[in-house]
């Protein structure tokens, strides 16, 4: 598989690499089809040599900056800035502002999100200043990040965990990026936790009795997502999504727009018995999404679907989602009242049944959970997750 075409490259003769390192940086926003060619190919010339590191599509990265395709752009504003020394583009970064998150936080936070860079202060200060500036320009006084949008999004900075793949949404960077935005004066404002689960005491077994008193007990029904209902459990999901965490950490309610865009996509990929609803009566009070992890199957494919124009990689993928083994569990979440009762339990033991006795899945991620969600956290680790990454939000004020 032909890779993207390459971005120059310094000679590693070392007279000319200093000479590159003492240029100056170039800070560019990106207004052109080249320049956002450029900002979506980056991370190649940072990660490619990553074992670990999952090429994101080509087409879906830039769909994901499409102002007129993607739903963030029709209550927010984005900026992307590529930084270029001696004609070559070494860093990218990309400044958003959600007035919906503020408003409904009563704060006056922008972020920053999309953040690659070569291990170079000089390059990484210089694209955080321009985020910032952009940011302040808007009147925001506060940063954080990373954040690609909102944390409805692909967000945090990998500061543990860097041995195995990303999951599906998920982020996956150098570890030098940390004190390089520390370096900046960028500050620690909320560690996120993911949990694998591997279940090599078939915890299900186990369970089985106390998952069938929890049922009986508080009249919880777990059933798996109506396809052919579809927009009325699409309605259901998004109703207990924004109550159940609108007094979490960095929360904002998805737009209608955002929650069809999620849902379409979820669609694409979703299995059915994995998507569940738990009700009572007939109120939906919780309900739990997991994915296929797609990652696998797109790694091989570097990044493109397409060869000489012919739709080879997309060939490749339908091929290989046929034989996934992992999946990420990507949403619990439960009304406010209904979270001492075992229902987690229940979504979570409910989803390992079937992935591991039905589908034949080896393993899957839960994520992401706040650092102080001590309830939930217990409760993953009570039914055999195991802590295995940490992503790290960070914040600085800015203008002023």
């Amino acid at each position: 598989m032909d890779r993207p075409s390459p971005l120059p490259t310094v000679s590693h003769d070392s007279s000319a690499e200093a000479r590159a390192a003492a240029a100056p940086v170039e800070i560019r926003q990106v207004a052109t089809r080249r320049d956002l060619d450029r900002f979506v190919k980056m991370p190649w010339s940072i990660q490619a040599n990553d074992p670990h590191w999952v090429p994101p599509l080509l087409v879906e990265a830039k769909e994901f900056l499409n102002p007129r395709k993607h739903p963030f752009y029709g209550h927010g504003a984005a900026a992307t800035f590529l930084a270029v020394r001696d004609g070559r583009v070494v860093g990218r970064i990309m400044a958003s502002d959600d007035p919906n998150f503020n408003a409904q936080h009563g704060m006056n936070v922008g972020c920053f999100g999309l953040f690659e860079s070569i291990d170079d202060p000089a390059v990484a200060h210089s694209l955080l200043d321009a985020a910032a500036g952009w940011l302040g320009a808007r009147g925001r006084t506060v940063i954080r990040g990373p954040i690609d949008y909102s944390t409805n999004y692909p967000l945090g900075l990998l500061v543990d965990g860097f041995d195995t793949p990303p999951r599906i949404m998920m982020n996956h960077n150098p570890p030098y990026y940390a004190p390089l935005l520390e370096s900046w004066g960028l500050a620690k404002a909320k560690d996120l936790y993911c949990w694998w689960f591997l279940d090599p005491h078939d915890m299900v077994r186990k369970w089985r009795p106390r998952i069938e008193r929890i049922a009986a007990r508080t009249g919880v029904r777990v059933r798996p997502f109506r396809v052919d209902d579809f927009d009325a459990d699409v309605q259901r999901c998004r109703d207990v999504y924004n109550q159940s965490r609108v007094d979490n950490w960095g929360f904002v309610r998805l737009t209608d727009a955002e929650f069809r865009y999620f849902a379409k996509q979820m669609a694409q990929l979703a299995i059915p018995e994995l998507v569940l609803l738990a009700e009572i009566g007939d109120r939906p009070v919780g309900f739990s999404i997991t994915l296929p992890d797609v990652n696998e199957a797109i790694a091989p494919l570097n990044g493109r679907l397409t060869t000489f124009g012919l739709p080879i990689g997309l060939l490749r993928l339908i091929h290989r989602m046929k034989h996934v083994k992992t999946a990420r569990m990507l949403v619990l979440d439960l009304l406010d009242g209904y979270r001492r009762r075992g229902i987690s339990e229940l979504l979570i033991l409910k989803t390992l049944d079937y992935g591991k006795n039905t589908i034949g899945y080896t393993g899957a991620e839960l994520s992401w959970t706040l650092e102080d969600n001590y309830l939930i956290n217990r409760t993953i680790e009570a039914v055999g997750g195991q802590r295995y990454k940490t992503y790290r939000v960070y914040e600085r004020g800015i203008g002023g």
